[in-house]
């Protein structure tokens, strides 16, 4: 079964190949036709590099919002001349685009049910208040989620939850918070749609929703486990509350957050629609963000049709209102960016010195794959860092042997860019999303304590994943 499905995989990306080559003359002519010319006859490599590189370190200093720079970077490519218009909006992965706004959407109306508080609640009772299971709990309540929605919307949901229960229970919600960005992002690296990193490289090359869940969900899954059981050993054990603090937790009554339970059965039905589009559409043609989008306008469509055209404005105004476009914004302008690097020739350099490094070992290449994005992940956020490698690594297919022969190569990037999210509190969009909430509680997630303790744990999940590899792909 699994040679079968790794043929399905390689037949997938020898058709997108054989499609790109099959126009690639016609495109070829294009290109040379609209092929821009850099401003007083600067190279282009090195303009492209320097606006990536200067783009790379505000991003990562977070003093300017990431959307600005990312778009400031992007203009700056088409006005000094590495790309022009044509090129630079051809560089934008529109089926990313389009299944982060649908997903956004999404579950921005289905939170309006009360669905994520209901079941936040439902577990602190079931488990009867005890801090100990709390903690598992919950990790496995994020995991879950983000492994079927995502991972950034997730922490959104279920952390101001997480700050609520643990304030009812007089504990200190640090090392819940921290167990939560560790499982939203390993949850997250089990699906095409959990992490962004995986949505750029499932859109990228052309991976479906089942191709994640075989590859890369079961190593989640594992590496999951073994968190739990030491978060528990190391922290769970030693968490202690009083019985007036339980007995007060479980007055809650977990029903009386679900305040509208029709719209959760709609959210439901189109969310169970969505998924089984993701995993049978690719097969037929339907690329995941057309299932996502298509799945937004037919829970708006269920959400507004009872009523007159002035609150139906209202209502979809308020859906896309739940879009974060700041984060839409941040991938258009990075794709263009990284575009550009691509389009004067950057990355087929960078490539042929990672194959010269390894000596054209695909196994040592994607051991250094894997590592290097884990750590690379946790210096920078994972998602600018994963754009930048995709056609870094496409550049070296016809080296090993065509497309199909580094399909290993892509699962290396997914597993060391989403579990290196957890290397530091920049690392992923999640990681930040946390830290916000827990400022604003007044419980501040430092960078260096954060760094001490989850670098070496994000060191061990990858020695995991590094296993897991050698034994899948490479033995």
């Amino acid at each position: 079964m699994a040679n079968n499905h790794a043929e399905n995989i390689a037949h997938t990306i020898t058709e997108k190949a054989g499609e790109v080559a099959a126009h690639g003359a016609h495109g070829a002519h294009n290109i040379a036709h609209h092929m821009p010319e850099v401003v007083f006859g600067w190279d282009g490599m090195i303009v492209s590099s320097v606006i990536l590189c200067l783009a790379y370190v505000f991003i990562i200093s977070e003093k300017i919002n990431r959307a600005v720079i990312a778009l400031l970077g992007a203009g700056a490519m088409i006005i000094l001349g590495v790309l022009n218009q044509e090129l630079a909006v051809q560089g934008i992965d529109f089926n990313t685009i389009f299944l982060l706004i649908g997903m956004m959407v999404i579950v921005g109306i289905m939170k309006e049910s009360g669905v994520f508080q209901y079941v936040a609640i439902l577990a602190a009772k079931s488990v009867k208040g005890n801090p100990r299971a709390l903690l598992a709990v919950l990790s496995i309540i994020t995991a879950v989620f983000s492994a079927l929605l995502d991972n950034v919307t997730t922490v959104m949901l279920i952390v101001p939850i997480t700050l609520l229960l643990t304030e009812q229970l007089k504990l200190n919600p640090y090392i819940f918070l921290v167990a939560q960005i560790f499982a939203s992002n390993i949850g997250g690296t089990a699906t095409l749609i959990g992490d962004p990193p995986n949505i750029l490289i499932g859109s990228a090359i052309g991976f479906s929703f089942m191709d994640f869940i075989y590859n890369t969900a079961p190593i989640a899954a594992i590496i999951m486990v073994v968190m739990i059981v030491f978060f528990d050993l190391v922290w769970g054990r030693k968490l202690t509350t009083s019985e007036k603090a339980k007995s007060h937790l479980l007055k809650y009554k977990p029903e009386e957050a679900l305040t509208d339970k029709p719209l959760l059965m709609k959210s439901l039905f189109v969310l169970t629609l969505v998924v089984f589009g993701f995993v049978v559409g690719h097969g037929h043609g339907v690329e995941p963000g057309t299932t996502a989008l298509t799945g937004a306008a037919l829970l708006m469509l269920l959400n507004i049709y009872q009523f007159n055209a002035e609150e139906q404005t209202h209502k979809v105004h308020h859906a896309l209102g739940q879009v974060e476009w700041e984060t839409i914004f941040f991938f258009m302008g990075l794709f263009m960016l990284v575009y550009g690097v691509e389009h004067t020739g950057v990355l087929a350099l960078l490539g042929e010195k990672l194959l010269n490094i390894t000596g054209g070992d695909i196994a040592l290449t994607g051991i250094i794959v894997l590592w290097s994005s884990a750590v690379f992940s946790a210096i920078i956020d994972n998602i600018p860092f994963v754009a930048t490698m995709i056609p870094l690594l496409e550049s070296t297919a016809d080296s090993f042997g065509g497309p199909e022969a580094i399909i290993p190569l892509w699962w290396c990037l997914a597993l060391g860019a989403c579990l290196g999210g957890n290397g530091s509190i920049i690392a992923a969009s999640a990681n930040v999303m946390v830290a916000s909430f827990a400022e604003r509680a007044g419980h501040r997630i430092a960078f260096i304590k954060f760094l001490k303790l989850a670098f070496p744990m994000m060191l061990a999940t990858i020695a995991m994943a590094h296993v897991y590899v050698k034994f899948m792909y490479f033995s």
